[in-house]
């Protein structure tokens, strides 16, 4: 591929990948600096992509490797950074979100794979479920069902941690 082709494909799928990304990394800068890399690995191997999913696709799973590669350094290395609070909310406000979006995670973090994964797709990666199913080798069928069986678990959970 010409260097113009990478740039093409660069300025076509970078917010794509990003907000993929982001949605696995929750940190902007995290995210910037995988997204990057990212790209750099599409590029030096770009020989191996066959054409079988579409480049988003392939980007994206290139993505997902190597932010895991890079939680796993960091398991090692770093310890775990403190949350700021948002900007803009009142203490109440922002104690409420707090507690939500935490009972949330730990209902997510609940859910068995593969609906963990494919619900964080479709929602914080919002990937089409054909992308979803090129991701995991399977079907666009299988991650609709996969989606909506993770949806039903999580109701499911929410409601046995509110009662």
């Amino acid at each position: 591929m010409s260097s113009e082709s990478w740039e093409q494909l660069y300025n076509v799928y970078y917010m794509r990948v990003f907000s993929f990304v982001m949605t696995l990394a929750a940190d902007r800068n995290l995210a910037e600096e995988i997204t990057q890399e990212a790209f750099l690995k599409a590029m030096s191997k770009a020989d191996s992509f066959r054409g079988e999913a579409d480049e988003a696709t392939w980007l994206c799973t290139i993505a997902k490797n190597c932010f895991t590669d890079e939680m796993r350094r960091r398991s090692k290395t770093e310890p775990i950074p403190e949350e700021l609070p948002a900007e803009g909310k009142d203490l109440d406000e922002n104690a409420q979100d707090k507690d939500f979006s935490f009972r949330i995670h730990v209902a997510l973090h609940a859910l068995e794979e593969p609906y963990r994964e494919v619900f964080e797709l479709r929602v914080f990666g919002e990937l089409p479920f054909a992308q979803i199913g090129t991701i995991f080798e399977k079907t666009e069928n299988w991650a609709r069902v996969t989606y909506h069986r993770a949806r039903l678990k999580l109701q499911e959970r929410m409601r046995e941690h509110d009662n």
